[in-house]
C-alpha cells in the first residue's frame, strides 16, 4: 500500500495464518481496511474492467466506513500527486489499483488499475477488456470487527446475507441465522474436526466443540421466533436440559461465537480477517480460539489476525510446534509507531515454536512489570 493512511508505502508478506500486533494506533486495523476495502469495492461493481471517474474506492459501505479522501489519505503523501495504491500479490501475479485525491469524495476515481491480463493500464484501457482479480474477491471473504455481538433476546433473520451470500456481518449479527440454517453442513476432515465433537462431520456439532474449550459443556440451539424476522439462540449446559438466554450467559460465548464459525466455515482460497478474537475470552480460551484459526488455515483458507493478546500469539506457536502449520506459514508482525507513521518488525517462528527475535514492546510487558514487582 502506498499513501494509504499511516503508511507511505509498506509491503507486508502474508501466510496462511497472519498475526498483526502491536501498540495502539499503529496501522494494524489499516492492514485489515485495506483488504476490506479492495473487497468492499470489488463487489459494488466500482472496481470494474474500465477506468472511469464513478469506478474507483468505495470508501464507505458495508465492510468498513473510512469518511472521505481525507481520512484515508496519508499526511506525508509520497510522489507529485496525492494518489493511493493499494496492491495485492497472490502467488506469481499481482494486482494493483490506484487512485486520485477528492478531500470531500467517499468515492475516489480509479487512476490505473494492473492485473496479470492487463499489465499497466490508464484511462485509455480498451473498452470490453477482461478484467483478471485475485482469488478472495470471490472464493469467500469474512470479515469480523472487534465490536461484535453481544448477549441479546434476538438476532436478524436474513435469508439474502446469511444464507445467499453466506456473509456472517461485520459484528457477526447473522451468524446465529447462518449456523440456524447451516447446521447440518459438513466440516472437512482433517485439522478442523474438533475430536470431542458428537457428530465430526456436522457444522453444529463442531461449533459446540470449539465452543466447549470456553466453557465446558456448553452447547447451542438456534430457532426462528414464529411471526417475526428474527432469529433466537439459547446455549445449555450439561444435561440438565434447561436453556439460557445469552443474556444471563455473559459476554464471552456469544462474542466467540462468529469466530468460531467464521473459522470452521472458511474454505480453500477464503480470506477471514479477524479483530482481537481474544475479547472476554479467559486465557485458555484465547489460546483455543488461535489454535482453531490454525487448523482453518491449514485446511487451505488464509486468515489475518489482529490482536493485542500473548496468548493467540502463543496459540499459533504452538499450532507450529505440533505441525498444524509449517513454520513459514505462520506469520506474526509487530507494529510500532515511530511518530510520522509505523515501523514492523517479523520475528519469525521455527519448527519449535521459538521467535527468532523480541523486539521491544513484543509482549514484554509481563516481564517488565515482574521487574518492577521483584525491584
Amino acid at each position: 500500500m502506498t499513501n494509504f493512511k499511516g503508511f507511505q508505502h509498506a509491503e507486508l508478506p502474508l501466510g496462511p495464518l497472519t498475526l498483526l500486533t502491536g501498540l495502539n494506533s499503529s496501522g494494524k486495523s489499516s492492514v485489515l481496511q485495506g483488504l476490506a476495502l479492495l473487497h468492499q469495492s470489488y463487489a459494488s461493481g466500482d472496481l470494474a474492467q474500465l477506468v472511469r471517474d464513478e469506478h474507483g474506492f468505495l470508501l464507505n459501505g458495508e465492510l468498513v466506513r473510512l469518511g472521505t479522501g481525507r481520512d484515508v489519505l496519508n499526511e506525508d503523501f509520497l510522489g507529485d500527486e496525492p494518489r493511493i495504491t493499494l496492491a495485492v500479490t497472490e502467488d506469481a501475479y499481482h494486482y494493483e489499483w490506484t487512485v486520485g485525491y477528492e478531500a470531500e469524495q467517499n468515492l475516489l476515481p480509479l487512476v490505473s488499475t494492473r492485473s496479470p491480463a492487463t499489465e499497466d493500464l490508464g484511462p485509455e484501457r480498451p473498452e470490453g477488456d477482461a478484467t483478471v482479480n485475485p482469488a478472495y474477491f470471490t472464493a469467500g471473504f469474512q470479515y469480523l470487527h472487534a465490536d461484535r455481538i453481544t448477549p441479546a433476546e434476538r438476532y436478524p433473520r436474513d435469508h439474502q446475507v446469511a444464507i445467499s451470500r453466506g456473509f456472517l456481518g461485520v459484528r457477526g449479527e447473522h451468524t446465529v441465522n447462518y449456523l440456524r440454517h447451516h447446521a447440518g453442513d459438513e466440516v472437512p476432515e482433517g485439522p478442523l474436526r474438533h475430536p470431542k465433537a458428537a457428530e465430526p462431520g456436522r457444522l453444529g456439532d463442531q461449533v459446540v466443540a470449539w465452543l466447549g474449550e470456553l466453557c465446558p459443556g456448553v452447547n447451542v440451539q438456534t430457532a426462528v421466533i414464529e411471526g417475526t424476522d428474527t432469529v433466537r439462540l439459547s446455549y445449555g449446559f450439561g444435561s440438565t436440559g434447561t436453556r439460557r438466554r445469552p443474556t444471563n450467559v455473559g459476554f464471552g460465548l456469544t462474542y466467540a461465537l462468529p469466530i468460531v464459525v467464521a473459522c470452521l466455515t472458511a474454505r480453500a482460497g477464503g480470506l477471514v480477517l479477524l479483530e482481537n478474537p481474544e475479547a472476554h475470552l479467559h486465557p485458555r480460551g484465547q489460546t483455543a480460539m488461535a489454535e482453531l484459526a490454525a487448523a482453518s488455515a491449514a485446511q487451505g483458507a488464509q486468515l489475518i489476525i489482529e490482536t493485542h493478546s500473548d496468548h493467540v500469539l502463543n496459540g499459533a506457536r504452538l499450532a507450529v510446534k505440533r505441525s498444524v502449520l509449517a513454520p513459514d506459514q505462520a506469520v506474526v508482525h509487530y507494529f510500532r509507531g515511530n511518530g510520522a507513521g509505523s515501523e514492523v518488525s517479523t520475528p519469525k517462528i521455527d519448527e519449535n515454536g521459538l521467535l527468532d527475535q523480541w523486539p521491544h514492546g513484543f509482549f514484554d510487558e509481563i516481564e517488565n512489570t515482574l521487574d518492577q514487582l521483584l525491584d
